[in-house]
């Protein structure tokens, strides 16, 4: 069974496919995308083990030529050094403006290979082939793509909608349980948006979804994906509500940057403990009552998310140098931090008027706690 998803953007529209065997299939079904009988096959040598060898057969079975290129696997891998690599390797292949690059991974290679397909030749088409579930609910989806800098994450990039996303359920279950864990806290994030419904739904089926049911697999992808699709075709360029699609990442973006964008924490495991500081933060100016930030907080450690500062190095337990980090975030306009607040489960709203005093003395109760 494939479900169907349109992103809405005009003559820039495009399908978000999800089911069982896409990488098997996915030869048909870009092929209807290409211009020439190759295809640029952007991955990273962890994905290229699991999933390279499939793509290409079913490439090839269309009479399609894979070029792949691989790069480390890893957040490193999102910088100015190797998106030069990856551009020089594209154009030493040759590569066309009508040619078409595949982004075949998580979220970095999704981000990289997309942003180089913003800029090489002025553009070229790409598509995302989506391998973790972070990537297939959330940044696979809406043309956001960019590199990191030392001054924080994804400050440098553009918009550039893919020609198709296929998110094959079954790449699921190749990933660590840790990075199926993180990726989870994304899907969580659409409930707590908009959707309380979608929450309560979560509430009951958080376990078959994470021990591998199949169908519940493909329900909670299928209904981000359209709840991020409706918002993105509502506001591309996220001047106004597609900004709510952050809730928990100026915190989680912050816990990142001071442990140095690695492995210690992921991106996801990052947004899970920056949506509960989000309602925390909301239940201290009074706007959400305390038993939805309780509920969330349940929720989370209950899927085997963090929720506390204790699952982080103590080393990063420091208020003022993640409000430092907060200060450098995108969202930040005329000097104020924006964040994703709550007024209870799914009534999610952008709030600048946050004091810095009221930060602080929420990420020191934080800290506190967790000594």
């Amino acid at each position: 069974m494939i479900e169907r998803i349109e992103v809405a953007l005009g003559d820039r529209s495009y399908e978000i496919l999800v089911g069982e065997g896409l990488l098997g299939q996915a030869g048909r079904l870009i092929k209807p995308h290409l211009k020439e009988p190759r295809a640029f096959v952007v991955t990273d040598d962890r994905v290229a083990e699991l999933h390279l060898l499939a793509l290409q057969r079913a490439l090839e079975g269309e009479g399609i030529a894979p070029r792949p290129v691989i790069v480390p696997a890893g957040e490193g891998s999102k910088d100015f050094e190797h998106l030069q690599r990856l551009l020089d390797a594209l154009l030493d292949e040759r590569i066309e403006r009508g040619s078409l690059l595949l982004a075949l991974g998580g979220g970095v290679i999704g981000d990289l290979a997309g942003f180089a397909a913003s800029i090489l030749l002025r553009g070229i088409g790409f598509v995302q082939l989506p391998t973790t579930l972070l990537a297939q609910v959330d940044s696979a989806v809406g043309g956001k793509t960019g590199i990191n800098t030392r001054h924080g994450k994804n400050l440098v990039g553009s918009f550039h909608q893919p020609r198709l996303v296929l998110a094959d359920i079954d790449a699921l279950s190749t990933l660590p349980r840790r990075e199926f864990l993180a990726g989870y806290a994304e899907v969580v994030k659409y409930g707590l948006i908009n959707d309380p419904e979608f929450f309560a739904w979560l509430d009951d089926h958080a376990s078959a979804i994470r021990d591998g049911d199949r169908a519940a697999r493909r329900r909670a992808v299928a209904k981000s994906c359209a709840a991020k699709a409706a918002i993105v075709a509502r506001d591309e360029k996220e001047s106004g509500e597609r900004a709510l699609l952050n809730l928990g990442h100026t915190f989680g973006h912050a816990l990142e940057a001071e442990c140095g964008y690695g492995d210690e924490i992921l991106h996801g495991e990052a947004v899970a403990m920056g949506m509960c500081l989000a309602f925390d933060l909301s239940v201290q100016l009074g706007l959400s009552p305390l038993e939805d930030a309780e509920r969330v907080r349940r929720h989370l450690a209950m899927a085997g998310l963090p929720t506390g500062f204790e699952a982080f190095p103590q080393r990063i337990w420091d208020p003022d140098r993640l409000i430092q980090h907060m200060r450098q975030d995108k969202k930040v306009s005329g000097g104020r931090i924006g964040f994703v607040l709550a007024r209870g489960i799914g009534r999610a709203f952008l709030h600048r008027e946050v004091e810095i005093d009221e930060l602080r003395k929420l990420l020191a109760e934080a800290i506190a706690e967790a000594q």
